[in-house]
């Protein structure tokens, strides 16, 4: 499987990473954290480790470190905007549960 970003997401990374001037992709992960016990980490990225699993979607490279895969295998992550809100949304098949603020979530 893989990691993919919906058309929202991929055309504002792409926007946001060219008014930076600098960038190859996004860096996706999971980290310890929460009262659910997981939670995402996203980062721009600004060169691909040895180490990245690298997979491409809409012409956008993510890279997701290999411990962190298991988790986030099949997530499409998507940017949406709700009202005057607006942010990233992660769609992962993987999640069981999740906290009740939606910071952290089980596998």
């Amino acid at each position: 499987m893989a990691v993919t970003l919906s058309e929202s997401a991929a055309r504002h990374i792409s926007n946001f990473i060219a008014k930076r001037g600098k960038g190859v992709g996004i860096r996706l992960g999971v980290r310890t954290s929460g009262c659910s016990g997981m939670a995402y980490k996203l980062e721009f990225a600004d060169e691909v480790l040895p180490e990245d699993l690298l997979f491409t979607s809409h012409g956008v490279q993510v890279m997701i470190d290999p411990k962190s895969l298991p988790y986030i295998d099949g997530t499409e992550l998507d940017f949406v905007r709700e009202g005057l809100n607006e942010g990233f949304k992660f769609n992962n098949p993987n999640v069981k549960g999740e906290c009740g603020c939606g910071e952290s979530f089980t596998v």
